[in-house]
């Protein structure tokens, strides 16, 4: 939802941005690499520290490179298949560290494990709901549907955790992993739902999906 509505009005914020540090000789890869080591720092550094509102500012600081790499590669036009390889591959790894770390302290010093057992079951959840769509476009079709998409995910975790650490109660961020969790099942059914139509649709038609 997200993806749809903001990312025009987010990338014309970061262009002058983007702009800049292509004149500072700076690559999208390199935007890519530093973003996502100060995402998995600022979440598994503070957040089991029970730190959640320092963390999310440092994620947040770091979270908008995912936007600017873009935007520096279609500035050199270079938008290519390494970059969004690179791109995706990263994403994954930063927001499997965001619910590691949530997990982490209310294993530990938070003690709340079904709070600990949520973040863990958005992080897996988050992660099938991304593969339903990798898979799905290697294979020629396409899966960029659902309610849950990446971006909708994080801003709910982290404007959610961000308040629990400015004193908003804790049963607040329970509820939001808890629909986070439901709306990625939703998700990928609806992933695979699409999928299955698309696949019934090639084959009646004797057109064999590519990559198979």
């Amino acid at each position: 939802m997200l993806n749809r509505y903001a990312r025009a009005a987010v990338t014309r914020i970061l262009t002058p941005v983007a702009r800049l540090l292509l004149r500072l000789g700076i690559s999208p890869d390199a935007v890519t690499i530093i973003g996502t080591l100060g995402v998995c720092l600022g979440a598994l550094v503070f957040f089991p520290r029970g730190q959640l509102l320092v963390g999310v500012l440092v994620i947040t600081a770091f979270v908008f490179s995912d936007t600017i790499d873009g935007i520096m590669a279609r500035q050199l036009d270079r938008s290519n298949r390494w970059g969004a390889f690179l791109d995706s591959t990263l994403d994954r790894l930063g927001d499997a560290a965001i619910f590691s770390g949530l997990a982490i302290w209310f294993f530990q010093g938070g003690d709340d494990r079904l709070m600990a057992w949520l973040a863990l079951a958005c992080l897996v959840l988050g992660s099938v709901v991304s593969y339903a769509r990798a898979r799905a476009e290697g294979l020629g079709m396409r899966a960029d549907v659902g309610i849950a998409e990446r971006a909708d995910r994080l801003v709910a975790a982290l404007v959610t955790t961000g308040f629990v650490g400015m004193g908003l109660p804790e049963v607040v961020l329970k509820v939001v992993l808890g629909l986070l969790a439901v709306a990625s099942v939703v998700t990928i059914f609806q992933r695979v739902l699409l999928v299955r139509r698309q696949a019934f649709a090639q084959e009646s038609s004797g057109t064999a999906p590519a990559g198979s």
